[in-house]
């Protein structure tokens, strides 16, 4: 079935076409309005609304006369409605103040209203993830061996933290190109295939950041702005890299049928659940994307089938979903967005059904 697919899109681009969605299915509990909360994501508001929140965009109506559409502010009014039997979901700007009278009636106190961009309710909690998009890097191994790395310091210690200075050492470049500020990272997991074993890449993670004072030859000395941990000798230095534009992502699915696994926890040892962070085993080779959603399933367990002596898996089981919000080459991180059931290590992630 070819559907026409509003899409909430990043760069104020609103309207996409797409094949072979699967038809909206609303909650059986959903509002007929919902006005907008100041801890709200999309994918709150959508599940409130829809059985799948990232079906969301197949039924956004853009209202022209409201500037910046896709950005939805606390206040804001989510209303769903009926065309020739489909449903819509519109949206009317706040422009007064709401209270709900004891008999559930609304009320509306006129008010000036000014909101700024960063206002604007998120897609998924950025909390969650502020830490992932800024502090963290998946490396080839010749990212590592050629990048710039802590020589030594003051004092002849060996260890240092804020405040201190640092002398760094690149031999490959010979700090071309030389940033003002650099993170400083140190490289911990290795991240395989479970299923081809290839080496997907290596996790580093920031521990400092450091600003350029002087450069001599290969060369240069730093004054530590800050550091999460103690900063030693071998740890590389990379450029910040620019995440200004997260606030923009919107979830959806991908165009064609993906399939992968989970190979990485963070802060966990057996399983994670919801609004925690995972890594799969699937990357921009993949055609991945920051937004996409994919679901995940646990893998039925082996169990003996003692009528016919023979072991058999059992059917595999839907854990939850993710929403993909980092995506390297190889790999990419992804904030899972609900759970039935825990997830575990080397569950599959694939696209929704009926998505592609």
């Amino acid at each position: 079935m070819i559907k026409t697919l509003r899409r909430l899109a990043a760069a104020c681009a609103m309207l996409v076409v797409a094949a072979g969605v699967s038809a909206v299915t609303l909650r059986d509990n959903h509002p007929d309005v919902y006005y907008v909360k100041k801890d709200d994501t999309l994918w709150d508001i959508s599940g409130r609304f829809l059985e799948h929140p990232w079906q969301w965009p197949e039924i956004w109506h853009v209202n022209p006369a409201i500037k910046n559409p896709h950005l939805i502010f606390p206040g804001d009014a989510i209303r769903l409605s009926w065309v020739d039997g489909e449903p819509r979901l519109e949206l009317d700007r706040a422009s007064g103040e709401q209270s709900r009278l004891p008999d559930g009636t609304v009320k509306l106190s006129p008010r000036v209203r000014e909101m700024s961009r960063e206002d604007a309710i998120p897609a998924i909690p950025m909390n969650a993830i502020q830490s992932y998009l800024k502090q963290a890097l998946v490396l080839e191994r010749t990212d590592i061996t050629t990048a710039p790395y802590v020589l030594g310091g003051q004092d002849r210690r060996v260890i240092f933290g804020g405040g201190d200075t640092v002398h760094a050492r690149d031999p490959e470049q010979r700090w071309e190109n030389a940033e003002r500020r650099y993170g400083l990272y140190r490289v911990g997991e290795e991240y395989v295939d479970p299923v081809t074993d290839e080496v997907l890449g290596y996790e580093a993670r920031q521990v400092g950041l450091a600003s350029v004072e002087r450069i001599e030859e290969d060369m240069a000395t730093l004054q530590v702005l800050r550091s999460s941990e103690d900063l030693r000798v071998d740890d590389r230095l990379f450029p910040q890299p620019d995440q200004r534009v997260r606030a923009l992502l919107y979830p959806h699915a991908p165009d064609e049928k993906v399939e992968g696994r989970i190979i990485r926890f963070f802060d966990r040892i057996s399983s994670v659940a919801r609004n925690d962070v995972v890594v799969i085993n699937r990357g921009t080779r993949e055609g991945m994307e920051e937004g996409h959603v994919l679901d995940i399933f646990q893998q039925g367990e082996q169990v003996r089938d003692r009528q016919q002596d023979e072991m058999v898996r059992l059917p595999r089981t839907r854990a939850g979903s993710l929403v993909l919000f980092r995506v390297f080459e190889k790999v990419s991180y992804g904030l899972i967005m609900e759970s039935q059931r825990p997830v575990y290590m080397n569950d599959v992630v694939e696209s929704p059904e009926g998505s592609y």
